[in-house]
């Protein structure tokens, strides 16, 4: 069940740590994800973190493919964004800097976007064209 918090909530900078999860894999790591559907979710994503496991994540899910920006207002740990085709393709990788208002984009349409702690995926020698599998990509069309 998804934690759904109120603008209240949110304005007093308190993170959603109860969102469902999901266990996803690419190559033999794998990484196991909260799971953000909502506009708000997605607003509020890894906000006020102040740690994360290393093979921990955040999956923003959106209805349709279009081009996702990210930013880090308020977001205290630096984080890498995999954006991510339909069928699990890594798109393109960008590195964020915590509490930066800069704007990381999707080169292309995606309807996913994948957060790890910065330097994760590099760490792990996965680039663009990489892929993921899991429940998120199996009922892709």
């Amino acid at each position: 069940m998804a934690l759904v918090m109120s603008a209240p909530a949110w304005a007093q900078g308190q993170a959603q740590l109860n969102l469902p999860r999901t266990l996803m894999s690419v190559g033999v790591h794998q990484i196991d994800a909260q799971v953000a559907r909502t506009p708000q979710e997605h607003a509020i994503g890894l906000m006020f973190r102040k740690e994360m496991p290393p093979n921990e994540g955040m999956l923003f899910v959106f209805k349709d493919p279009s081009k996702q920006c990210f930013w880090m207002k308020n977001t205290l740990l630096g984080l890498t964004a995999a954006f991510v085709a339909d069928d699990g393709t890594v798109v393109n990788l960008e590195d964020m800097q915590a509490n930066t208002t800069d704007s990381h984009c999707s080169s292309q349409p995606v309807r996913y976007v994948l957060e790890v702690n910065q330097g994760w995926f590099a760490k792990k020698g996965i680039k663009a064209g990489a892929k993921l599998s899991g429940a998120p990509f199996k009922a892709a069309p």
